[in-house]
């Protein structure tokens, strides 16, 4: 048995039994020539094997193991009912449901990244790519013209991050750390609140020069007045960029906890179940899917408000951002119950920051190229809705603390405006 199992290892035996096979026409065969054909032909069809193997066990990792994927198939039938059928409704909702699972999987898939960049560039990149669906959604709109859907959108990404998304975190990890109030680096949370401060100042300015009519060319001021504040804001998250990644990188470096069963098992998770190239692919993979159902379901948000009889501001402000933000969700929420309260505020708050800050100034900026009068009024509720907003969840950061009970007010402080959206009537309802 040993032997058989040697002549198969065996490179010398096998060139020998090959060249005992040849016919014997006189000529004489280098031994290099065998040598390099039996093994290029090993190699390579090892080397198939293996990338084959390695391919299908990814798709498995990815696709196949988590049971939220069983939603991926409403994707490719909202395609098949907007083209088979005139039920916007239907098509919205199924394209809502069939990009859920996308946006949690790219979070996954940004997660698997951030093993080979490091916490604080994997916080970003999560973020980022967290925000993907987001920025596809309003591209897609703003294309088509609906500017108030991108507007409201986005605005109902910023509120859903800081309530939402962080009061779930806050709560689920409040819940199973229970003993005591998880800690996270306060000087990053106030350094995310000064800048998202200074977002609400820059929708504030053209919503309040609209509202007071003090502009010197009606309809005019307000667009370059948002260009230019659009510009200086994108400035503003370039350095702040700076400042994380490079000159204070220090600060946002992770507060160590002191609860030794958790860090064993989070230890036992610290093992990336991708490579990083496999990583990469899946980002990209992903972000072309999350982008064709994109554009069905912005086609679908006019349609599925007539026949759902749902403000599309109720739309826009909740649906639309609650499922964009799945990968922000389910990772905030899991890192938050291994008590990793810093990529926790890393990726709800960050990603809040980033919105504000280079997502809805890079939209001004599109359509300013478009040739959309996209600006940044976004009305005096909306206005008021994101200051309030940014306010509370300063106070609730400004300790370094967290707990089950900021958790739940902060989701309770979401239903109110979930409420407040629902008998909300949009006053500018052609803003194309």
């Amino acid at each position: 048995m040993m032997g058989s199992v040697g002549d198969n290892e065996d490179p010398e035996v096998e060139m020998q039994a090959l060249a005992n096979s040849l016919p014997a026409t006189g000529k004489t065969y280098p031994s290099e020539i065998l040598r390099i054909g039996t093994f290029s032909d090993l190699t390579e069809s090892f080397s198939l094997r293996r990338i084959l193997r390695r391919l299908l066990q990814s798709i498995h990792i990815v696709m196949v193991s988590t049971k939220i994927n069983l939603l991926l198939p409403f994707g490719p039938i909202s395609i098949m009912l907007y083209y088979l059928t005139n039920k916007h409704g239907l098509v919205f909702f199924f394209s809502l449901i069939g990009i859920a699972p996308l946006a949690e999987r790219l979070g996954y898939a940004t997660e698997q990244l951030a093993f080979y960049t490091g916490p604080t560039v994997g916080g970003l990149l999560n973020a980022t790519f967290g925000n993907a669906t987001e920025m596809i959604i309003a591209i897609y709109a703003l294309k088509n013209g609906m500017i108030r859907v991108v507007q409201q959108s986005l605005l109902g990404s910023i509120l859903s991050n800081m309530l939402l998304v962080l009061g779930c975190s806050f709560f689920s990890g409040g819940i199973v750390h229970c003993k005591k109030d998880q800690v996270f680096t306060k000087a990053t949370a106030v350094v995310n609140s000064g800048l998202l401060l200074m977002a609400v100042m820059g929708l504030m300015f053209p919503a309040v020069l609209h509202f007071t009519h003090s502009e010197v060319q009606y309809g005019k001021s307000e667009v370059a007045l948002s260009r230019f504040s659009s510009c200086i804001m994108l400035v503003a998250y370039a350095s702040y960029l700076v400042f994380q990644l490079k000159s204070h990188r220090n600060l946002y470096n992770p507060v160590d906890n002191e609860d030794g069963p958790n860090e064993n098992d989070s230890d036992e998770e610290e093992v990336p179940e991708v490579t990083l190239w496999e990583a990469i692919a899946w980002l990209a993979v992903l972000t072309i899917w999350i982008s064709v159902l994109s554009e069905y379901l912005v086609n679908a948000i006019e349609g599925a408000s007539d026949s759902l009889n749902l403000p599309v501001a109720f739309i826009s402000v909740i649906l639309l951002p609650i499922v964009g933000n799945a990968a922000e969700h389910a990772s905030a929420i899991m890192f938050a119950m291994k008590n990793k309260l810093d990529i926790t505020l890393g990726v709800a708050i960050g990603s809040s920051t980033q919105i504000a800050m280079f997502v809805i100034p890079f939209c001004v900026v599109v359509g300013w190229i478009m040739g959309k009068p996209m600006d940044l009024n976004f009305q005096l509720f909306e206005t008021a809705t994101l200051f309030i907003t940014v306010l509370v969840v300063a106070f609730m950061l400004q300790e370094g603390t967290a707990n089950y009970l900021k958790g739940l007010m902060l989701i309770l402080c979401y239903l109110i405006v979930a409420a407040s959206f629902f008998v909300h009537v949009d006053p500018t309802t052609g803003d194309s």
